[in-house]
């Protein structure tokens, strides 16, 4: 049996974290990798024998590379704290386990909760790498979408893990519109630029591709409305970008003289 070591970031997330941990208490160890949680976050992974570590936020992959590093085994298990893997994915990755793996990483498919339902079996599932050797493999430096990459054979495992990071609209518009803002700030610091017709051109394209390519319709209305909101997040990603360069170049000069200045959201609009 090959040892396993699941590591986990943390940020107030009591409302989801027991239903991560018990699905991962079978591993080895449990790696908690904490932000400075004010809720029962600490508690919850203390009941689950978590060995905790405390590091105050440097953004989600340097967060998510340090709990790597602390992990004692070789093949390691990611997951947000808002995760839970499937009954059957357990199974699945225990008994692979149990032998001798035939790749350096596998992705798993992900089931995502719809507000207020899951998504059915008919829709499209994204997959994403979470279970690898530590020694092929390092968390990329995304200022958001942080994820594992692997140098080595990939492979997919079949059964789900669920994600219920989004159990209603609020929550999903706050995280689109943190996250879009997030990109902006790597596009920024890449010196990206923005056409603003991809805002116009970009958002309807995808939403036909999550809509009905993904099959997302087979949701009802809850995929309608995260295809939607998929889409808004496309379009805030390019115009965010395009507003950035438009204030640097303007400044001021175009409002009227005593205007407020708006509050500085990338680094490079802070006053030196």
């Amino acid at each position: 049996m090959q040892p396993l070591s699941a590591f986990v970031t943390t940020y107030n997330n009591a409302r989801t974290l027991a239903s991560c941990l018990e699905s991962v208490k079978w591993a080895d160890e449990i790696i908690l990798l904490d932000s400075g949680s004010t809720d029962a976050t600490l508690d919850i992974a203390r009941q689950y024998g978590c060995v905790i570590h405390h590091h105050p936020f440097m953004g989600y992959g340097k967060q998510k590379q340090l709990a790597l590093e602390k992990t004692s085994h070789l093949w390691v298990l990611l997951l947000d704290a808002d995760e839970a893997l499937s009954p059957e994915c357990q199974t699945e990755i225990r008994t692979l386990l149990a032998g001798e793996p035939d790749a350096d990483g596998y992705v798993i498919p992900r089931k995502e909760q719809l507000f207020w339902q899951m998504n059915n079996d008919y829709i499209r599932l994204n997959k994403f790498l979470r279970l690898f050797r530590k020694d092929h493999g390092h968390i990329t430096d995304m200022p958001v979408h942080a994820a594992p990459k692997v140098n080595g054979r990939i492979r997919s495992l079949s059964n789900p893990f669920y994600h219920y990071g989004e159990t209603d609209l609020d929550i999903k518009v706050a995280k689109v519109n943190a996250y879009s803002t997030g990109l902006v700030r790597d596009k920024v610091a890449k010196g990206r630029r923005a056409n603003p017709w991809i805002c116009v051109f970009y958002p309807p394209v995808y939403f036909v591709r999550a809509y009905f390519f993904k099959r997302a319709f087979t949701n009802g209305w809850g995929g309608f409305f995260t295809s939607v909101c998929g889409a808004f997040y496309v379009f805030l990603k390019y115009a965010k970008l395009y507003e950035y360069h438009q204030r640097k170049r303007y400044g001021q000069t175009l409002l009227p003289p005593g205007a407020p200045v708006p509050p500085p959201v990338y680094e490079s609009d802070k006053p030196v």
